[in-house]
């Protein structure tokens, strides 16, 4: 007699299979999305760079300027310099220097100007680097932030630090800085100064949101095959088997 499926089983596979190909579709979405907002970041860095008087002062008039250029006329505040650890460029681990440069209107905006190595005797000594004195100009890509690393014993103080957060920051040395920075990549006055930026490109994520979608597609077709050689196919070929004569 040819055996039934088990009703419970069926509807527990089918939700299984429903909500893995949902969360597949939805991980295909978030990649458009990420796909869409890396293509309008990459228009916003071909726009012509930003002057001082089109630069935000509010936090939420960032967001909409992001990887677009700025062209800054300042000076640097050397004695405010920071250096961060363990950041890493082609293939080495060393620090990235931030400065905050003084605007012509009084305010400052903190510029993460290049990268050291670090000394493999002394990890806390720096390799000599120049900040000019005077006006500069300097060129680079707005940020909402200076890159963070995980923090194991909360924010620093001191020149060399894990991470730094623009507000903390301003207020801890009274200044005036702007809610954001710039990831300078190139100065527009010819300078040595010792310092490397070969950034790395902004990270879209649009692959990992792939790869997770095709593990839960990939769930939801394992499901599907078992649910087919479990309840239809394999009973099917115990009803078809011949009888063993009785021993």
């Amino acid at each position: 007699m040819r055996r039934r499926p088990n009703l419970l089983v069926l509807l527990a596979a089918l939700a299984l299979t429903l909500v893995t190909a949902r969360l597949g579709w939805w991980q295909l979405d978030r990649a458009a999305e990420k796909t869409a907002l890396q293509q309008q970041l990459t228009e916003r860095s071909a726009m012509p760079p930003l002057r001082l008087a089109e630069l935000p002062r509010e936090a939420s008039a960032v967001e909409p300027l992001v990887q677009r250029r700025a062209q800054l006329e300042g000076r640097w505040l050397p004695d405010a310099s920071i250096a961060l650890e363990n950041r890493p460029m082609a293939g080495r681990v060393g620090f990235y220097i931030v400065t905050p440069l003084v605007l012509a209107d009084g305010s400052m905006v903190l510029v993460q100007r290049g990268w050291l190595p670090r000394d493999l005797q002394d990890r806390t000594r720096l390799a000599p680097f120049a900040t000019p004195a005077g006006d500069v100009v300097v060129g680079g890509r707005i940020a909402l932030r200076v890159p963070r690393l995980y923090e194991f014993d909360g924010e620093a103080s001191g020149m060399l630090r894990q991470n730094l957060d623009t507000d903390a920051f301003a207020r801890e040395r009274s200044l005036p800085l702007r809610p954001w920075v710039v990831i300078q990549d190139q100065a527009l006055q010819p300078q040595d100064d010792g310092l490397r930026r070969e950034w790395p490109a902004p990270a879209s994520g649009v692959d990992k949101h792939h790869g997770y979608a095709f593990q839960w597609f990939a769930l939801s077709a394992l499901t599907i095959g078992l649910l087919v050689w479990f309840q239809f196919l394999r009973p099917a070929r115990r009803d078809h088997a011949p009888e063993r004569p009785p021993t």
